[in-house]
């Protein structure tokens, strides 16, 4: 869209406002900016994150790793109806509101409960949608950002879900339908599976994507700490052009097995194929998704099992919209029910995270991070604007859980600690390497990873057996909108 393309439009939706204020009612509410997490949770064992003796009842504990990620859904987004003790969610700390037009704050819509199993017009999140979405500009002043000054409101998801897919957009979709899309959440009876893992096992309240984008950048920067100065799903992760140090690769040089399984059904590149390594030296290790079936319950899981689900469209499983939510639980809950029904069981994590927020509406401000190496990526906004991404931020927050016969059952994690220095951290996907690295002895791979929090300590000493042997299934939703 180009610059008078949208002031026209900004225009047009300023002017709409009256129209909705007539039509949505109830929904309405005041303006609310994000917030900041605080709170630390006390620790539910006796271990302190990377300490000896926690990384020693690890390495005791836990042999086998089981890792997921999901594609493209906030915290809020999925957990926000769930009433239980310490998730920071609209249903706990009520419900928030944000403008239609962030140049008109006296009009805003709120987030409610969905009724609809996803969205058939996906939000945006490249890394100047996502800009909007925080700083309600496509190009925030990067350094009031770094001194403090300026900090992320989330006040321009509905604004930004207009621009893409309103009346100029090609689509009919009226403000109240974008409020619904992007700020709507899911109740308990419409995530029964996720809910079970909820009660049964460890949530963490603020764990965040690594950067502020897209699908392959994220997946990449979880897998090797850095993204490697990609900011969109460009062709280099299609055609193994990602010539940095992964996870594979790592594993591969210490003898720690894995597999990549594989449930992309050849619409894309499954994440070890993205890296030059893999497509060299260890293609036999990515194999179909069905191979993890079987392999779990046959006792035959390598060390480290990498999943990736089917995206993007109504019949995926990844949640990824058009994908339904519905269908991501079958997936969720046919991986559980093979881990914890195999021999496998006593010794795994299994570790169920998602890969960015997708343009999803979140009430917690995604923070500063670390810079993991000197690389910059620049995108052109809708308004034609040109922004450079330093890679000095993290992006928004996601549902991440912990689940094994060690991990507490209910319990929700808050902050955990920088290993670099000393100082209250949140989680993000870059945990997942730090705490690796400790289970296997590898170095951290760039600093990102180094001021990373490790969740080691949330392993304790006593297997549980009051876990459950299958998830409740989800059940069906009405039409998606």
């Amino acid at each position: 869209m180009k610059a008078n393309t949208t002031a026209a439009f900004l225009g047009l939706l300023a002017t709409s406002t009256s129209i909705v204020s007539n039509t949505v009612g109830s929904i309405f509410g005041h303006s609310s900016s994000a917030s900041t997490p605080t709170a630390v949770s006390p620790a539910p064992f006796k271990y302190t994150a990377g300490s000896p003796e926690s990384v020693a009842n690890l390495k005791e504990k836990i042999k086998h790793v089981v890792w997921v990620l999901l594609e493209n859904r906030s915290f809020d987004n999925i957990l926000g109806g769930v009433n239980r003790p310490g998730l920071d969610n609209p249903t706990n700390n009520g419900d928030v509101c944000i403008p239609v037009n962030v140049t008109d704050p006296s009009v805003t819509l709120c987030t409610r409960s969905k009724d609809f199993d996803s969205v058939l017009q996906d939000p945006d999140h490249s890394v100047t949608g996502n800009n909007f979405e925080f700083y309600s500009t496509f190009v925030p002043d990067d350094t009031a950002i770094r001194n403090g000054s300026l900090k992320a409101t989330n006040q321009g998801f509905i604004q930004q879900q207009q621009l893409v897919w309103g009346p100029l957009g090609g689509e009919s979709n009226t403000p109240a339908l974008s409020a619904a899309q992007v700020l709507g959440y899911y109740d308990e009876a419409e995530i029964p599976t996720m809910l079970d893992i909820v009660d049964g096992f460890t949530t963490f309240n603020y764990w965040f994507s690594c950067i502020p984008g897209p699908t392959n950048p994220n997946r990449a920067c979880a897998l090797s700490g850095t993204s490697d100065g990609h900011g969109s799903n460009d062709i280099d992760f299609e055609t193994a052009s990602i010539d940095i140090q992964s996870v594979f690769q790592t594993a591969s040089e210490r003898n720690i097995t894995w597999l990549n399984y594989d449930g992309t059904n050849g619409a894309f590149a499954p994440d070890a194929l993205f890296y030059t390594w893999t497509a060299a030296n260890a293609r036999s290790n990515v194999v179909p998704i069905e191979n993890f079936f079987q392999d779990a319950y046959l006792g035959a899981l390598p060390q480290l099992s990498y999943l990736n689900p089917s995206c993007c469209d109504g019949n995926t499983n990844s949640m990824h919209p058009t994908g339904n939510v519905s269908y991501g639980q079958v997936f969720v809950k046919q991986i559980y029910d093979a881990v914890r029904q195999g021999p496998h069981w006593d010794d795994t994590l299994l570790v169920i995270t998602y890969d960015e927020s997708g343009g999803f509406h979140d009430h917690v401000a995604a923070p500063i991070a670390v810079r993991p190496d000197d690389k910059t990526y620049t995108e052109t906004a809708l308004d034609g604007e040109t922004y450079t991404f330093r890679f000095d931020r993290l992006g928004g927050r996601m549902p991440t859980f912990l689940v094994s016969p060690f991990a507490p059952a209910g319990f929700v994690e808050n902050l955990g600690t920088n290993p670099a220095t000393g100082k209250p951290e949140v989680y993000s996907a870059t945990s997942v390497l730090k705490t690796l690295g400790l289970l296997w002895d590898f170095q951290d791979f760039t600093p990102r990873v180094s001021n990373s929090p490790s969740f080691d300590h949330l392993i304790g000493p006593k297997m549980r057996t009051d876990v459950p042997l299958v998830l409740t299934p989800p059940k069906p939703f009405p039409n998606a909108t």
